[in-house]
C-alpha cells in the first residue's frame, strides 16, 4: 500500500491514561475540550484532533501543554458527534468511514469556535494546530481563512488541490522522517511549490526517525531515543505560535 492508500492511519498501540487539566464544554451543540492558561490572556489556539477524536488523551495532553504556555486552548469535536476511529476498527473499512469525516469541510466548525473564543474569552489573536487528519484540516484552513494568525500542521497535508500552495497565513508543516503516510517526495514537492507560489512565511521540518503521530506522545509512551525529537517538535510548534501570536 502507498501513502495515498493510508492518509491518516497509524496504530496507537497501548497508550498510558491521562486526565486533562481542562473541562468539557458545549458550543452550538458541538462538544469541546477547553483548557485555561495560568493567567489572563487574549491569545488562543484551536487544536484539531486526528482520527481518534477530540477525547483522545494524547491530543488533550498537547492542548494542556499549550495552555501551560499561556494560550487558551480548545479542542472541538470536528466529527460533530460521529464516532471517531477506534483501535478495534478494521482498516479495510477506513475509506468508507472517512467519507463522512472530510478534513476539508471544517470551515463552519472553525468559525463557530473562533466566534466563541472572541466572545466568551476575549481572544484577539487565534492560531490553529492539527494532527494527521487535523493537520490536513489546518492546511485547508490556511488556504481559506485569513483570520487565523498562524497555523501548525503536524503530519497532514492536502495532496489534490491546485491551490494548495496559496497559503493565507504563516504555516509550519512538521513531518516524521519515517512517516508511512507521507513520502519524502511529497514533502520535497510541498517545499518546492511553496517556495514558488506562497507569499506568506512558511516552514517545513522533518524529524529524523519519527513515525506518524510522534509529536503527541505522552512521556510514559515515548521511547528514549525518540524523546529528544518529540520535545524538539513541541518547542518548535510553540516557538512558531509565539512568533506570530504571542509576541
Amino acid at each position: 500500500m502507498t501513502s495515498q492508500d493510508l492518509p491518516f492511519q497509524y496504530d496507537v498501540g497501548r497508550r498510558s491514561t491521562y486526565t486533562g487539566r481542562g473541562q468539557d464544554v458545549q458550543v452550538d451543540n458541538i462538544k469541546a475540550y477547553v483548557c485555561q492558561p495560568p493567567s489572563n490572556t487574549d491569545k488562543a489556539v484551536i487544536v484539531i484532533h486526528d482520527i481518534y477524536g477530540w477525547q483522545f488523551p494524547d491530543t488533550r495532553y498537547v492542548a494542556d501543554i499549550l495552555a501551560a504556555r499561556g494560550y487558551i486552548t480548545i479542542c472541538p469535536d470536528f466529527f460533530l458527534g460521529k464516532e471517531p476511529w477506534k483501535t478495534t476498527d478494521r482498516w479495510q473499512n477506513f475509506a468508507d468511514w472517512l467519507k463522512h469525516r472530510d478534513p476539508t469541510k471544517v470551515d463552519k466548525t472553525a468559525a463557530i469556535f473562533m466566534k466563541y473564543l472572541k466572545e466568551q474569552h476575549n481572544a484577539m489573536k487565534i492560531g490553529v494546530i492539527g494532527f494527521s487528519w487535523g493537520g490536513m484540516a489546518v492546511h485547508h484552513l490556511m488556504l481559506t481563512n485569513p483570520d487565523f494568525q498562524a497555523g501548525v500542521s503536524l503530519y497532514g497535508i492536502i495532496r489534490d488541490s491546485e491551490s494548495r500552495y496559496n497559503l493565507l497565513n504563516p504555516t509550519f508543516f512538521m513531518f516524521g522522517g519515517k512517516d508511512h503516510t507521507i513520502s519524502s517526495d511529497q514533502v520535497t514537492l510541498l517545499e518546492e511549490k511553496l517556495a514558488e507560489y506562497c507569499r506568506v512565511p512558511f516552514k517545513i521540518k522533518v524529524y529524523p526517525g519519527q513515525e506518524h503521530g510522534f509529536a503527541q506522545l505522552k512521556p510514559d509512551d515515548m521511547k528514549p531515543e525518540d524523546q529528544p525529537y518529540i520535545e524538539e517538535a513541541r518547542m518548535d510548534m510553540i516557538d512558531w505560535l509565539n512568533k506570530y501570536i504571542m509576541f
